[in-house]
């Protein structure tokens, strides 16, 4: 069984088993015995899942929803293999994301664009369609009553255009994907979160990703539930002032570095790393700058392709 962690309200984390324990997590809500599950890992997380149903004692029938906050792979590759063994589920979508459910062709290509054919299989296993007719669209402020509570969609890009958070109302939580950032908890020191945005491709926009962090912290949530990696709860606005100063600081790196030509993508991604150790220094972690780095080395790859296509865009 993979590493589980549980929260209040009950909410688990379980560990997607995705490149490295810690990096992704699908969240599951527990209530009256029926389950919500928020994000979905990849294919080869599908085992997880059903072994945590199994051992709280539920049934694939009682998973009510599927939830992708949106469909990057690490987010929604598993989708459609969870619905396959989930009859009654049905999977919500950012409107933006059907198309790429229920056709994942282009979806596979452009991940494959990234990673080579040869990881994405590693990565990913087998993305399966979901028939439309399983499909709710939650376009902004849609809501699901739900098991005593109500779940509230936002539109929410920044991070991709079909990207949506999830506020569970009875518990004025948020289920924010990559939203409001990565945390990992190898980086906690006394209790207090590390964060950095993550700004993958092809979609990052600067300017939407700050309104959504400031549309966020509106809500005054009491925790944040991060895919990378679970819950938040203290120094939230912290966290958010955090994010604002690094995504500025993540674009002027690229500004930076948009001269260099064919040099660019070695240099942005020192520049991050830099500034990303510079900024766990004076957090007080205690690790080497090497081990800080292997931590990283997903996010710092990603956030640079994702800042130099951005940076591309608006030459």
């Amino acid at each position: 069984m993979s590493l589980i962690v549980s929260y209040p309200d009950g909410i688990y984390a379980l560990d997607a088993g995705y490149i490295r324990p810690g990096l992704v997590a699908i969240h599951l809500i527990v209530r009256a015995g029926r389950v919500v599950i928020v994000d979905t890992g990849t294919a080869h997380s599908v085992p997880q899942v059903l072994a945590f149903l199994a051992d709280h004692r539920l049934t694939v029938a009682a998973v009510d929803f599927i939830l992708v906050t949106h469909v990057h792979l690490d987010h929604a590759g598993g989708a459609g293999c969870l619905m396959a063994v989930c009859p009654h589920a049905q999977l919500v979508l950012h409107p933006r994301g059907i198309r790429h459910m229920i056709d994942p062709a282009r979806l596979m290509a452009g991940t494959i664009a990234v990673y080579g054919e040869a990881a994405f299989h590693r990565l990913y296993g087998e993305i399966v369609p979901v028939a439309a007719a399983r499909i709710i669209e939650a376009a902004d402020g849609f809501t699901l009553d739900w098991a005593g509570t109500t779940l509230r969609f936002l539109d929410t890009p920044g991070h991709a255009k079909h990207h949506y958070c999830v506020h569970d109302i009875q518990s004025n939580t948020l289920f924010t994907g990559d939203c409001f950032g990565v945390s990992y908890r190898e980086f906690d020191c006394d209790g207090r979160a590390f964060i950095l945005p993550t700004t993958t491709p092809v979609q990052f926009d600067p300017v939407a990703a700050h309104a959504t962090l400031d549309r966020l912290m509106r809500l005054s949530p009491t925790a944040i539930f991060l895919t990378h990696w679970g819950r938040i709860d203290t120094d939230l606005p912290r966290l958010a002032a955090d994010l604002h100063t690094l995504l500025d600081a993540f674009v002027a790196c690229a500004q930076a570095t948009a001269h260099l030509g064919a040099k660019a993508h070695a240099s942005l991604k020192t520049a991050l790393s830099d500034l990303l150790w510079a900024r766990l220094e004076a957090h007080g972690w205690g690790g080497t700058r090497a081990a800080a780095l292997e931590i990283l080395e997903v996010d710092m790859e990603l956030s640079t392709q994702g800042l130099l296509i951005w940076q591309a865009g608006v030459s």
